[in-house]
């Protein structure tokens, strides 16, 4: 069962970066962050990602934003071009409780953009749609990606491994999360890290 309709168009501002939606001009900058091994390697994006896929991504983000499905954002460090992408998907109203991935293209790795971007929406997710549980999906041996989710304060759940064919054989997800009741070091690193502003545009 899935909330009312997610907030478009949607613009938001932290410490260091800026989210903002996707739009065609993009083009040619997200199939330079997505053409890489680095990315195919922990999800499922078709490699090589060329033109057509750009395309094809790019038609699928303004469907699943305009229907208010998701949240997908461009990663950006002053509303310009994208460094990569932040999203908030499968929202369950029951659970008030959703998923959230992330990524960053590799000239713009080690910049703070990740765990910048993913506070920010983590953020968003509990202050402004009343979200109460999110959760990652990472692979166990992308240690990058665990590293961010616990700078953002999320901790490994008791949940069952994930399996999953991907295209470099089968991979291992383990469940992350971030508790709306959890308080502690975690909850202030939230406040902390994205000195949020919060905004429609």
């Amino acid at each position: 069962m899935t909330v009312s309709p997610l907030p478009y168009p949607l613009r938001l501002t932290g410490t260091g970066v800026i989210l903002r939606e996707w739009r065609w001009e993009d083009l040619d900058d997200l199939v330079a962050l997505l053409d890489e091994p680095g990315i195919a390697r922990w999800t499922l994006m078709p490699s090589p990602f060329d033109v057509e896929a750009g395309l094809a991504y790019l038609r699928r983000a303004q469907q699943g934003r305009i229907g208010g499905s998701r949240i997908q954002l461009a990663i950006t460090a002053d509303g310009g071009p994208p460094l990569g992408e932040v999203l908030l998907f499968n929202v369950h109203s029951e659970g008030h409780e959703a998923e959230l991935g992330y990524l960053v293209g590799l000239p713009f790795r080690r910049r703070g953009l990740a765990t910048a971007a993913l506070s920010l929406l983590t953020g968003y997710a509990f202050d402004a749609l009343g979200l109460r549980r999110l959760l990652l999906r990472i692979d166990r041996g992308n240690t990058a990606s665990t590293s961010v989710a616990r700078r953002c304060g999320y901790r490994p759940a008791a949940e069952p491994p994930i399996q999953q064919d991907g295209p470099y054989g089968p991979a291992t997800l383990d469940t992350w999360e971030y508790l709306e009741n959890r308080s502690g070091p975690q909850d202030d690193r939230r406040k902390n890290v994205a000195a949020r502003r919060y905004g429609r545009r």
